[in-house]
């Protein structure tokens, strides 16, 4: 999008916020205030005293953080990305500037002084949202309060259509004249009534298709996020309804009902997707997340109708579950994921899952579950970042293992790193390799 074009959209809300004119303004004005909060001073005390004791307490504060967060805390196995423990550094070292410059100063200086590191703090903010693409504008920032879901459709249908022998759902549907333009989105409570795991609500999408009479029969799709993260990360940041919409519109309303649910508990913690002292999520995913399906959808029957996918983390729960429960999912889609589930070290994870059995891990860790079993009726694909130096060399690590174990298996390269930049697209590039799988489309 050119200035030109910018100006001349209709609304800010649609303005991108990680590409183009915006970013790069914010960039010069983060840094010219942050020059500024540095720089502009008429005593010697300033340079003397103040400026060197504002960098040393912005670089202590960054390492008491990195140190809080990476080594104590821990939230995220791999580590806080280095470049948003670096933007983070930037924003104390604005903070720290402000806070020197109180001090003395008259009203209309310290509101001088808020203002540019206001400016430092939003550059730094912005800078990081550009890595991860979690807002591509300022309508996906502001969905969860602009979208509104729809109740969920959950009576069964008299007449339905499947997918005869030798041919795909797209060939033997046919599409009512007043067939919905979009599906439509809902948010749903998945009861953990066998697990005990007790789950955040989730979203469900139904596309155009589920609308009409007959019904058509549909595969289903389990969708999770990372972590941190909730399902409604894939509705909001992830606009999955769109893509879905999308691949609606080119095929007769058909696409897969897509159910996202909750494998975490809460944004920051992480249960491995196990079945272990943390939680029984490996059988919150395996039988109460269909058992729910079934009991308030009308879907196509079978593994071979059902798929597990997710990013990140989310898409180390798939393989997962792809290789620990391969009698309800037949194919599985691991973005950007893991070569195993983990905490940080193997010796941390098994001691927090299992009290420290080894055996126990090993029976359900997918490349050794794959080493010891093949698994030939199952599809898989693997999509990470072409720039992911964190998960690329794991994805290529988990595409030898399915490859070796017998899957139909396929690996793309995405360009860009780790973050919805490769979330969002990935799952749309990957919906007619989903649809062909489940007997959707040829």
């Amino acid at each position: 999008m050119t200035t030109v074009s910018l100006a001349l959209s209709w609304n800010p809300i649609d303005w991108p916020l990680t590409r183009g004119p915006i970013p790069r303004a914010v960039l010069v004005a983060g840094w010219g205030s942050l020059l500024f909060l540095a720089c502009y001073a008429r005593t010697r005390g300033w340079w003397r005293r103040r400026l060197p004791a504002a960098l040393v307490t912005a670089a202590a504060l960054s390492l008491l953080l990195d140190t809080a967060v990476d080594d104590w805390w821990h939230p995220f196995p791999e580590g806080t990305p280095h470049y948003v423990t670096w933007w983070i550094a930037v924003g104390l070292l604005g903070l720290s500037l402000v806070a020197f410059r109180m001090r003395g100063s008259t009203l209309r200086r310290r509101l001088l002084a808020v203002a540019a590191g206001a400016l430092v703090l939003l550059m730094a903010s912005s800078q990081v949202n550009r890595g991860f693409d979690q807002y591509p504008t300022g309508r996906v920032m502001l969905a969860p309060w602009l979208e509104k879901t729809q109740e969920l459709t959950t009576g069964k249908a008299a007449a339905t259509i499947g997918r005869p022998p030798g041919k795909v759902l797209e060939e033997v549907w046919q599409p009512p004249a007043d067939l919905p333009a979009k599906g439509t989105v809902s948010s749903v409570a998945v009861p953990g009534t066998k697990s005990g795991f007790e789950s955040r609500d989730g979203y469900v999408y139904l596309p155009p298709a589920y609308q009409a009479t007959p019904r058509p029969l549909l595969p289903v799709v389990v969708l999770l996020a990372g972590q941190p993260g909730t399902p409604g990360d894939w509705v909001f940041g992830g606009q999955i309804a769109d893509s879905l919409d999308a691949f609606a519109a080119e095929h007769h309303g058909l696409a897969p009902i897509v159910v996202m649910v909750d494998q975490l508990g809460s944004t920051w913690n992480n249960t491995l997707c196990l079945d272990s002292r943390i939680a029984n999520v490996q059988t919150f995913l395996a039988e109460d997340v269909p058992a729910w399906v079934h009991a308030n959808l009308q879907t196509a029957e079978g593994r071979k109708n059902w798929v597990i996918a997710g990013a990140s983390m989310g898409g180390t729960c798939a393989l997962q579950l792809a290789v620990n429960a391969p009698e309800v999912y037949g194919s599985f889609l691991d973005m950007s994921g893991q070569d195993e589930p983990t905490l940080g070290t193997r010796e941390e994870t098994v001691q927090a899952a299992y009290d420290g059995d080894e055996a126990k891990f090993a029976a359900v860790d997918p490349l050794q579950v794959m080493a010891r079993k093949k698994f030939p009726d199952t599809a898989g694909a693997i999509v990470v970042g072409r720039d992911d130096d964190e998960f690329r060399p794991q994805q290529e690590k988990v595409y030898r293992a399915v490859v070796e174990a017998g899957m139909q298996a396929k690996f793309d390269l995405m360009p860009g790193g780790h973050g919805w930049i490769i979330f969002r697209p990935g799952i749309a590039d990957q919906l007619p390799w989903l649809a062909q799988q489940t007997g959707m489309i040829r």
